[in-house]
């Protein structure tokens, strides 16, 4: 068995730029979730994957439809 067959894909969308707040534009993750990605065990890596979900939302670049 894979040991990486469990892990979460990455979020990067290959657009990297870290906004005032830290948080990549592309992806919705901080710079410290970025770097410890690879890292990560899964559920901290599901938790993270959260936190975007919110950010995503949140973002003024999503339509709330």
């Amino acid at each position: 068995m894979d040991h990486h067959e469990n892990k979460v894909p990455s979020p990067c969308v290959n657009v990297c730029f870290l906004n005032e707040d830290d948080v990549c534009v592309g992806c919705y993750r901080t710079g410290h979730e970025i770097s410890q990605w690879g890292r990560m065990d899964v559920a901290s890596q599901q938790a993270v994957m959260e936190k975007v979900r919110e950010r995503e939302a949140a973002s003024q670049f999503v339509s709330q439809s």
